[in-house]
């Protein structure tokens, strides 16, 4: 996994996490490491963020992550003389966001968690929209509020119903959503579609991503819009980035997509991946989700993003939604978990809750495996403030 960090007052720069410790991929820069793969005079592993390095195309990022495997094999890696030099302890480190984020769209695309919001928001309509099983359906969110996994997050304040009444206070229903986010790591030309096929290669890697949101304000004002002051006070994503190659081994085939897409979005491979996903709420497991259950793949969502002409930029953050799955031991909000605060979590300490509270530390985890290969995303962690 890649990221950005600093030790000792030494300014953020690219690492490789490597159990608990960080490879310095500056020292391997400057060691040689790379010569073959990247003979370029100045390294892009000194940067602030990843961009610079997504930036150098999918063949060249997977051919480093190769020769960054194969090098931590080696004798000089794991006991040679650099070895101080080259390894940071993950305690002794500071992490940061590890891209410059240019923009952030957030999509909808777990069924079964739009499906639970439509029975609570609209009980006396259909859970699903018309249009939801025609096209990944999503809304631009806000970059700016995008925050590394560890930081605080300060319970937002806003506009919401008391009974009849309108008010404005801090927000009595706040939320995690379980999410995956995809980080864009190529360019698109503006007014030129990515096609489904391609899409997938315009991917550099994946975080876990938690999407808070005030459900109160939510509710009150997403209508005729949507999300706006519900959703844009803070967001978090894993300071490590999966590259995308990774989850080859767990590609599986999503769910039966009726009716059948538009021809754009249809597709001719599994575009979905066995990526078991939990939620802890201070230490206790309270949901067992799994990617799979999206309804719309990465692909798909790329797809349409672009069809109408809008372009790509390497730093771009596209997030899944809500990866519930179809029963409540996997649904990823306490929105569902807790039916809108009618049915109260009962926690270890015989405490029951709805919403989160000040103080609350939600933690994101994902780690799976297949062929002798074990998978783990970083953690996603927040406390409320």
């Amino acid at each position: 996994m890649y990221g950005i960090f600093s030790d000792e007052g030494s300014a953020p720069r690219v690492g490789y996490k490597v159990g608990n410790q960080i490879l310095d991929l500056t020292v391997a820069f400057n060691l040689g490491v790379f010569a073959d793969v990247l003979p370029h005079i100045d390294s892009v592993f000194a940067r602030p963020t990843l961009n610079d390095f997504m930036a150098l195309g999918s063949v060249t990022c997977r051919a480093i992550t190769q020769q960054i495997r194969a090098y931590l094999q080696t004798e000089e890696a794991q006991s040679g003389v650099f070895h101080e030099l080259l390894f940071v302890p993950l305690a002794n480190a500071t992490l940061h966001l590890p891209i410059e984020i240019g923009d952030y769209t957030d999509f909808y695309a777990g069924i079964h968690h739009a499906e639970n919001v439509g029975r609570i928001f609209r009980p006396n309509g259909d859970p699903l929209l018309p249009n939801y099983k025609h096209m990944p359906v999503a809304y631009h969110g806000r970059a700016s509020s995008i925050v590394v996994s560890g930081t605080p997050i300060k319970r937002p304040s806003g506009q919401f119903l008391r009974g009849d009444d309108v008010v404005f206070g801090p927000t009595q229903a706040l939320d995690f959503e379980l999410e995956l986010g995809l980080i864009i790591g190529r360019h698109s030309a503006m007014g030129e579609p990515v096609s489904v096929a391609d899409a997938e290669d315009y991917i550099f890697g994946v975080v876990l991503f938690n999407d808070w949101s005030a459900r109160d304000i939510q509710r009150w004002e997403y209508q005729p819009l949507g999300p706006f002051l519900g959703k844009n006070f803070g967001s978090s994503m894993s300071a490590w980035v999966v590259p995308f190659a990774d989850l080859g081994p767990f590609r599986v085939a999503g769910p039966v997509q009726d009716p059948m897409p538009l021809p754009y979005l249809q597709t001719h491979q599994p575009g979905h991946f066995d990526l078991p996903l939990t939620v802890s709420l201070n230490n206790t497991v309270i949901s067992e989700s799994n990617a799979r259950f999206l309804y719309w793949s990465f692909a798909q969502m790329i797809a349409h993003h672009t069809v109408n002409g809008c372009n790509l930029n390497v730093g771009d953050v596209l997030a899944t939604g809500t990866i519930s799955g179809p029963t409540p031991d996997q649904y990823g909000s306490l929105l569902e978990l807790t039916g809108n605060g009618t049915q109260p979590l009962k926690l270890p300490d015989s405490t029951e809750m709805t919403f989160l509270r000040d103080g609350d530390t939600v933690t994101m985890q994902s780690r799976t495996a297949a062929n002798d290969m074990v998978l783990e995303l970083g953690d996603v962690t927040g406390r409320i403030a």
